[in-house]
């Protein structure tokens, strides 16, 4: 029987401000015994004439070509162009999803977040970086607090006055701006300001923007202040939300269904716990999913997805989630069995409700699957004539179950059938 013959391998470069001049003997004897080198077009420039190779620029958009190129170049010795470290939000990561971590040879050039770290003085462990290249320059504002360093990856040269302008909008006009462009290469400079009065024109597109954040503090913990949302009453409020959250447990990379999204509030915090949570809330009403989008974008997580419609009807097509949480509508019909059937075995579903009615149907639900039942009740001191007094919300019924395997309910079921 043949043998097989192994994939070549793809080299990739990582190449800075600095060109061919900063690039190991590795990197150049790679990119001289190239046929093919792919890159963006200021990246081939840099190459020298004794790179022979047939230069391929990336088209726009690049993230879908990735694999037709690959296929039309990949037999042959190949070399791929990437700005800095091509595995820290570069290349790298759409070539290893592509082809597989084992047909790639990283050859990893100082990012330029290691250059303006060493620029700045900032130690780089303790330096949060943002990158807005292909993201919604909302996704900011989730990493905005008072004194929080800040870098900044941005698509162009117009990148830092927008930031600017965002920051200036949501408080924060007094931070500090250090734009460095050309880091590591012979035109490196840096550019200092403030957002609130940024004085400078659009400058060298190859850049990042420090931050300096100097305005309101923002939490890190589920159980944002109420106002934080947009909304028209209908809102799990701030005590309650920090005990739903708690329940649902969000997880690095897990998927909410939030149905009855009303202002968006569970599906945001969730999104919050971690930059890969993933949500989709479920609203029917289409002024409330817009202002769902709204909260989204002000919180610092635009890529929530909102789906307006009417639950069950509105999950078919949804993919799989981790955990469900059903704010409202739950005495749709089939809606509480289409969620408890859509998870995986260790999914969780909780389940808030304020009406005699959801609580009973809640409370069925409770002795079929078990789970907690609880009922949370918060009280707000009022002034009451010259003293103070306590008023009451309204009680929340909660529901909260994980979801067995199909071998765990089973052995339940039959110890029930023998008792």
């Amino acid at each position: 029987m043949a043998t097989a013959v192994p994939a070549p391998v793809i080299t990739v470069v990582g190449v800075g401000a600095d060109g061919w001049d900063g690039l190991v003997p590795t990197a150049r004897e790679a990119l001289r015994a190239a046929a093919t080198v792919l890159g963006g077009p200021r990246q081939l420039e840099l190459l020298p004439p004794e790179v022979t190779a047939a230069r391929v620029a990336w088209p726009s958009p690049l993230r879908p070509a990735v694999p037709r190129l690959l296929a039309e170049h990949g037999g042959r010795s190949l070399c791929v162009l990437a700005s800095g470290d091509p595995m820290f939000y570069g290349i790298g990561r759409a070539l290893a999803e592509t082809v597989g971590a084992e047909r790639l040879r990283v050859l990893p050039h100082p990012s330029s977040v290691s250059y303006a770290c060493a620029r700045l003085g900032w130690p780089l462990e303790d330096t949060e970086v943002v990158s807005l290249v292909g993201r919604p320059l909302a996704n900011l504002n989730a990493a905005l607090s008072n004194g929080r360093r800040l870098l900044v990856l941005g698509p162009g040269a117009g990148t830092p006055a927008e930031v600017a302008a965002l920051l200036a909008e949501r408080g924060f006009g007094a931070s500090r701006l250090r734009v460095l462009e050309q880091l590591g290469g012979a035109a490196e400079r840096v550019l200092d300001g403030t957002a609130g009065d940024w004085p400078h024109p659009a400058g060298d597109p190859l850049n990042i923007l420090a931050v300096e954040c100097a305005g309101p503090r923002a939490q890190l913990v589920p159980g944002l202040p109420d106002d934080a949302f947009e909304h028209d009453g209908q809102l799990t409020k701030r005590h309650v939300r920090a005990a739903t959250l708690a329940a649902l447990a969000p997880a690095a990379g897990e998927l909410l269904w939030d149905i009855g999204g009303g202002s968006g509030s569970i599906a945001v915090e969730w999104l919050r716990a971690h930059r890969s949570c993933r949500a989709v809330s479920v609203e029917r009403d289409a002024v409330r999913a817009e202002r769902i989008r709204r909260n989204a974008a002000a919180l610092g997580v635009p890529r929530l997805e909102v789906v307006t419609g009417r639950a069950p009807e509105a999950l078919g097509g949804l993919p799989v989630p981790d955990a469900v949480f059903i704010g409202g509508g739950l005495t749709a019909p089939g809606l509480l069995q289409a969620c408890w059937d859509a998870l995986p075995a260790g999914g969780r579903l909780v389940a808030n409700t304020v009406t005699l009615e959801s609580e009973a149907l809640l409370t069925q639900w409770y002795r079929r699957c078990g789970g907690d039942l609880v009922k949370l009740a918060v009280a707000h001191a009022v002034p009451v004539g010259g003293f103070t007094g306590w008023r009451q919300a309204m009680p929340v019924t909660q529901w909260s179950a994980v979801k067995p395997s199909e071998t765990a309910a089973a052995v339940e079921a039959d110890g029930e059938e023998q008792q």
